[in-house]
């Protein structure tokens, strides 16, 4: 995940300073005690430890601190400058299990007050999570919190862990808990934070987290390239049906600036539009990529021309059809053919008569797709500009294929507006 770096950095490189002063200072001796109590054959090699430490060299200072090991006959005094100078070396070496060795044996001596083990475990926790073992930094790190530590870089060390190591659940919950102690406080949470609950809620299939998190990221930041990320995230969905919402992404793709691929898109938007029974919106599409300078320029103009033209000649043909096709959307068995004509109706400038029609299709029932018939009705309210009651028509659109996810873009779009 991109936040893990930044986390990593933050619990391990935080200690560097304080771990890797002279032998013995690191847990509360001071460098006179120090000497005075480590006999020269183990002080040497520890002090040549601590300046191939400083100079980057923690696989050659572990060395060293193991020429120091090998001098018989060592006091506790020296055991202790030695396992502390190792755990420093071993952190910066990426060896975290002879960092648990080192701290064992200095808090088994009783030379660690409770903040200083605290600082070593939030070490130890960093540096296995660096090294991949999730499993052992999350160990770590709630053996860090049931000790009392309180570190908001722990917290996201072991929420990345629990991640890692595929406690998804227990991920959402920690990072929903924090979510909501930021608009407690009145601050918005940070933007990584809102991802990964939205890439943990995708992993686990939760339609909800993924809703809130969606709601959130763009209520909190709502910016072109976020909305980019979000619509082309849904096609990825094993439940959205991409072929079935193709002009409907585009609608979403359009209100927020994301016509990516220029003219393609705008020229797809129109046909698919047209084809859907859609005329004037296709019209419209055609009209705003012309006035955008992305149609009607270069070798392609008398193309987009011709899509012009054809948009006109489908509007036409609708009009000349109107009376007919709601005579046989009266006759039919269902409600569809309403849906259709009140959303046509209202990208044509009628919306009152628009949400009409498509209340008269949902009243009628035995619809193909009833999601599809409250997201489109919301459509029309917008198109109405009657915001609230868009909004109540997308909050009421249930089901997993797609439908669903759409009003809820569309909801959190309207706010903006």
């Amino acid at each position: 995940m991109k936040t893990l770096k930044t986390v990593v950095a933050v619990a391990v490189g935080a200690l560097a300073l304080s771990l890797n002063g002279a032998p013995g200072a690191e847990f509360g001796f001071s460098q006179a005690a120090a000497q005075d109590s480590v006999r020269k054959e183990v002080g040497t090699p520890l002090q040549d430890a601590n300046k191939l430490l400083r100079a980057g060299k923690a696989k050659e200072a572990l060395a060293k601190v193991r020429d120091a090991e090998a001098v018989g006959g060592r006091t506790a005094a020296e055991n202790n400058a030695i396992e502390g100078i190792r755990f420093s070396a071993a952190m910066v070496a990426n060896e975290p299990d002879t960092m648990v060795r080192s701290f064992e044996a200095l808090k088994g001596a009783g030379k660690l007050s409770g903040a200083q083990q605290l600082q070593y475990m939030e070490a130890i926790a960093g540096t296995y999570l660096r090294g991949g073992s999730a499993a052992k930094a999350l160990e770590w790190a709630n053996k860090y919190f049931a000790a009392g530590g309180n570190s908001p870089t722990v917290k996201q060390v072991q929420q990345q862990a629990q991640f890692k190591s595929g406690d998804v659940t227990g991920f959402m919950k920690d990072t929903l808990a924090e979510i909501q102690s930021d608009e407690k406080a009145g601050r918005a949470p940070a933007r990584d934070k809102l991802t990964n609950l939205l890439w943990a809620a995708q992993k686990k299939g939760d339609a909800n987290a993924e809703a809130l998190a969606t709601e959130k990221l763009l209520n909190y930041y709502p910016d072109p390239k976020l909305w980019a990320q979000i619509l082309g995230g849904l096609p990825e969905k094993k439940s959205f049906d991409s072929s079935r919402y193709a002009l409907d992404l585009y609608r979403l793709r359009l209100a927020t600036n994301n016509m990516s691929r220029g003219a393609e898109d705008y020229m797809e938007m129109a046909q698919l539009a047209a084809q859907a029974g859609y005329p004037e919106e296709g019209k419209q599409v055609v009209d705003k990529g012309l006035a955008a300078g992305v149609l009607g320029q270069g070798a392609e103009g008398a193309r987009h021309k011709r899509l012009a033209d054809l948009m006109i000649k489908k509007i036409g043909e609708a009009k000349a059809n109107a009376a007919a096709n709601e005579k046989a959307a009266e006759d039919a068995k269902d409600g569809n053919a309403f849906v259709t004509l009140g959303l046509a109706n209202a990208f044509g400038g009628n919306a009152k008569k628009g949400i009409a029609q498509i209340e008269q299709g949902i009243a009628k029932g035995n619809l193909k797709r009833p999601e599809d018939a409250k997201l489109y009705l919301g459509l029309a309210h917008q198109l109405a500009g009657e915001t609230s009651k868009a909004q109540a028509a997308w909050r009421s659109v249930k089901g997993s294929e797609g439908a669903a996810d759409l009003a809820r873009l569309w909801v959190v779009y309207s706010r903006k507006r």
